[in-house]
């Protein structure tokens, strides 16, 4: 069970659709990647790190990703979320970013 932290939060929508991609890593981190238009047609993006316990290393969204569709968006996210995992230890962060 992963336990979210604030970024999640404020970024999540149950009105919103949208696409995920889920990853074990060998480390035993997950990550977790969210992409979705918002209501006024945004790409939007949320990268969450989490220990194998659940609990949140690094969570960050995007309100807006310009000039991205959602697919490239997903792919840009799964791979920083890899490297976030994979580059020792993430302090926990929670940011929310308005622009790319």
């Amino acid at each position: 069970m992963r336990i979210r932290g604030e970024a999640f939060w404020e970024w999540a929508d149950p009105a919103l659709q949208h696409r995920s991609h889920d990853e074990t890593l060998d480390n035993g981190k997950i990550i977790d990647v969210q992409v979705r238009l918002s209501r006024t047609g945004s790409t939007q993006l949320f990268i969450g790190v989490y220990a194998p316990s659940g609990m949140a290393l690094h969570e960050e969204a995007y309100n807006s990703r310009p000039g991205e569709s959602t697919t490239r968006a997903l792919a840009w996210g799964v791979g920083l979320a890899r490297r976030l995992a994979t580059s020792g230890t993430p302090q926990i962060k929670h940011r929310i970013a308005s622009e790319a």
